[in-house]
């Protein structure tokens, strides 16, 4: 059996699924095939993200933020709450709950737009077909265009075994049926830092991150980084850097691991363990050796700047390619390529794709660090806001952080914003728009800001970037120069 299409899209998570909707919205014959299914058997779109990623964790890190505050943070409001107790089976299916609705809402887009959806697992073979396996059967489909979007999944460490209960990776981490006491992840990158945060406002009293590197959050901005670091090691959170896990096994329903650092070797014990090392691309029996398809040496899919491979008509989106695993990066890399199938101008700044850690405080980031503007020898300006001199963070009670303002020296052009704060994963958004005008910081220095609001904090940073701050004192107003 084949069928043809205009456009076949390999994957529903928030590439696949977004390029299938624009594809048919500019009149495309569009299938999109995923083969992920729900804890019900059913099929589910969405992906990693909706399923087991972005969305269940971040139904989580809200549910645990509000449980810690009724318990911690009221008082001092004059609101008093007596016996806040946990109900984790509840708060479970509040999350799954969340997860449904949104890929149901997918289901209902594909319908209302025409887009078809093919359950199955996808080869990629010669002469732009795809190969579906559903069960003990094949179909095979075939288009003019075909957009690759498989997605990741995570790394697994070798010598470590995950058996589903006591070691398990971050979709495992998102399903415990309760509180470990001790909790040890390995990995203190983004997922990891989500992941403790979660389960420490739960009630974990131990949660100990083993990182690798000797540095901390080594891809965000130097001073965030070190802030951040004060902030999560103040919230309980063990961070233990130069870390290296040697050995683990589990004995007696719980975890012995065995790590070594710069003072020597260590055995730790953990009711569960999560392994949160970063992803890898599902390209695996992602396409036949007679398709030709051209991947790298870590098996992502080589494409150029427009998200073209090596074959004509094939293109490949999301985690599959270079650049950060970001699920709006995927997004905005379907978008892409449905209007240049179409016969459209599309392109991607990549230099404006926001990044966001969800902890508390928030940490999200847009543009340049000073670090990679040093290394690159561009001379450049500084403005720091720091959020306890903003008049709505007071109010609010979340003062910890700052909003920090990279320019170029001589032409005052935006190339980096760096935030740790409250709603930073919202106030990054103003900075990608400005940088994707071209703004300078004077541009930001003049433009009017509600008040009160958190956003008077981007203001207030471009305004320090030129010595002109107002709400923070002459010492610390001072105009810095980078080179």
């Amino acid at each position: 059996m084949s069928e043809e299409y205009q456009v076949i899209v390999v994957g529903a998570g928030p590439a696949g699924y977004v390029a299938a909707i624009r594809c048919a919205q500019l009149g495309l014959k569009t299938a999109c095939i995923d083969d992920w299914t729900g804890p019900d058997g059913k099929p589910a779109l969405g992906g990693t993200c909706l399923n087991v990623g972005c969305i269940p964790s971040k139904a989580l890190l809200e549910s645990s933020e509000q449980y810690a505050h009724a318990r911690e943070g009221m008082e001092e409001r004059g609101i008093r709450v007596a016996d806040v107790s946990l109900d984790l089976d509840g708060m479970m299916q509040h999350k799954q709950r969340v997860v449904q609705e949104l890929t149901q809402g997918i289901a209902q887009l594909f319908k209302a737009n025409g887009v078809t959806p093919v359950q199955g697992r996808a080869r990629l073979v010669a002469e732009r077909q795809v190969v579906v396996v559903q069960g003990d059967d094949e179909i095979t489909l075939r288009a003019g265009n075909i957009i690759l979007a498989p997605g990741s999944s995570p790394v697994q460490l070798s010598g470590i075994a995950q058996d589903g209960k006591y070691i398990v990776d971050s979709s495992g981490a998102l399903a415990f049926d309760d509180v470990p006491a001790r909790l040890g992840i390995i990995g203190a990158g983004v997922i990891g830092l989500e992941l403790g945060s979660v389960w420490k406002r739960l009630g974990s009293e131990q949660v100990v991150l083993l990182e690798a590197q000797d540095s901390f959050l080594p891809i965000a901005d130097a001073q965030v980084a070190t802030q951040a670091l004060r902030s999560f090691t103040g919230q309980g959170l063990d961070i233990r850097l130069g870390s290296r896990v040697t050995a683990c096994t589990v004995k007696d329903s719980e975890v012995e691991l065995d790590y070594q650092d710069a003072d020597g070797e260590h055995t730790m014990q953990f009711d569960r363990l999560v392994v949160a090392v970063g992803r890898h691309p599902n390209t695996e029996n992602l396409a036949s050796d007679e398709s030709g398809l051209l991947l790298d040496e870590w098996g992502f899919i080589h494409v150029d700047e427009q998200c073209s491979t090596n074959l004509p008509g094939v293109w490949a989106i999301g985690d599959a390619v270079r650049g950060p695993m970001l699920a709006h990066k995927g997004s905005e890399e379907g978008l892409m390529v449905a209007e240049q199938i179409a016969g459209h101008v599309a392109h991607i700044d990549y230099n404006t794709i926001p990044s966001v850690i969800y902890t508390q405080p928030e940490i999200a980031w847009a543009g340049q660090t000073e670090q990679a503007l040093h290394a690159t020898g561009v001379a450049f300006r500084s403005g720091l806001f720091p959020f306890a001199a903003n008049g709505r963070a007071r109010a609010s009670g979340h003062t910890e952080g700052f909003i920090k303002v990279l320019a170029d020296e001589k032409t005052d052009r935006l190339l980096g914003v760096h935030i740790i704060g409250p709603q930073a994963s919202e106030l990054v958004a103003e900075a990608v728009i400005a940088m994707q005008l071209g703004s300078s910081a004077e541009d930001i220095a003049l433009t009017v800001f509600a008040h009160p609001t958190l956003s008077e904090s981007f203001h207030e940073a471009a305004l320090a970037l030129h010595g002109r701050a107002l709400h923070i004192a002459p010492a610390r107003r001072r105009k810095q120069k980078n080179n």
